[in-house]
């Protein structure tokens, strides 16, 4: 803890310190080490600071004291260097006639987008961002990655982790998923790819699927003596019917796109590297209506759907209600009659 201070103190001490790029040094997640990484995917940037050398390695930054040398064996000025990791999840805002769509990327190439503790804390992050986001339309959840969506839950973090670790980071897990689900706009996920256990999981809390021919769905996990814990023995079965569910889950067995498309597990199937377009399509025909027609349409469907279908028609006419005296309304009976394209506001 000494050392951490005696960093912190020297990071705020310092000077003329010029950092481009993304690059973050929480002292919180300081490591004091004398060691040194030659990992070819991180950027090394190097700035003049006194007497201390720190570089950013696989999210942590580390820290050597050392003199540097010039080539003829004389001392220079001794360097920070800081090495910027690249996010495991990434968020884009469309802009012009797409404002509205919000693309969020999974993009840890080295794990197949895997989640382990550092993504699932940039997932909620993002996800906590998008809930206080007005501008925000819909979501369209993809990966960077051409042949997978996400692997699952990071099993190399996990055999690491205690049984109390591994029971908070699977209910940490479950809540984001379920917070992602209960987002007031719709969220589109893109799968080309693997999506297996909670790749699958997280899929399946987004509102659409949209696949390629070549996606690859399952749950394994009954094959690793547990059960899905995110989400999938719930979502899955009011999906596609308990019996197919629980057919899935038992065997661990696999299936394509088109086998997916056939059991209702996604709302399109179309050929490999045509997902984003698809999902792409579907956004611009959602940022076309009413916001607040859009957002209530989901409270409606899915609180109705939670209910019998009686109750259920009380959510209706309780969403109904709330838009009655919208200017949105209002604006799109006003472009109907004058054959325009209405100019909703969401309000």
């Amino acid at each position: 803890m000494n050392r951490v201070v005696r960093l912190a103190k020297m990071l705020q001490n310092a000077e003329n310190i010029f950092i481009r790029g993304a690059a973050r040094l929480a002292v919180s997640d300081i490591h004091v080490s004398s060691s040194f990484s030659s990992t070819p995917c991180l950027e090394r940037r190097w700035v003049n600071h006194g007497d201390a050398s720190i570089r950013r390695i696989h999210g942590l930054a580390r820290t050597s004291l050392f003199p540097a040398k010039d080539q003829f064996g004389g001392q220079l000025r001794r360097c920070l260097i800081v090495e910027t990791c690249p996010e495991p999840v990434k968020m884009q805002r469309f802009s012009d006639s797409d404002s509205g769509i919000i693309e969020v990327t999974l993009d840890r190439p080295g794990a197949m987008n895997a989640i382990g503790n550092d993504t699932l804390k940039y997932l909620q992050r993002i996800l906590e961002t998008l809930n206080e986001d007005s501008s925000a339309r819909v979501v369209i959840l993809c990966s960077s990655l051409p042949k997978v969506f996400c692997a699952g839950a990071d099993l190399k973090e996990r055999r690491r982790m205690n049984t109390s670790e591994v029971k908070n980071f699977v209910n940490s897990l479950r809540s984001t998923f379920s917070f992602l689900e209960a987002l007031s706009v719709p969220t589109i996920a893109v799968i080309e790819g693997a999506a297996l256990g909670g790749g699958l999981e997280l899929a399946l809390s987004c509102d659409l699927r949209v696949c390629g021919d070549a996606a690859t769905f399952g749950m394994p996990e009954t094959g690793l003596a547990i059960i899905p814990g995110a989400g999938g023995t719930q979502r899955l079965p009011r999906l596609i019917g308990r019996s197919q569910a629980k057919e899935l889950i038992f065997t661990g067995r696999k299936v394509d796109g088109k086998q997916a498309l056939a059991l209702g597990l996604v709302s399109h199937c179309v050929s490999a590297g045509d997902a984003y377009s698809k999902a792409l399509e579907i956004a611009r025909d959602i940022i076309k209506k009413g916001p607040l027609a859009i957002k209530l349409a989901k409270v409606a469907i899915d609180r109705g759907s939670e209910v019998d279908t009686y109750s259920g028609m009380f959510v209706e006419e309780s969403c109904y209600a709330e838009l009655l005296n919208s200017n949105d309304r209002l604006e799109g009976l006003a472009a109907f009659a004058e054959k325009r394209k209405p100019n909703y506001t969401g309000e």
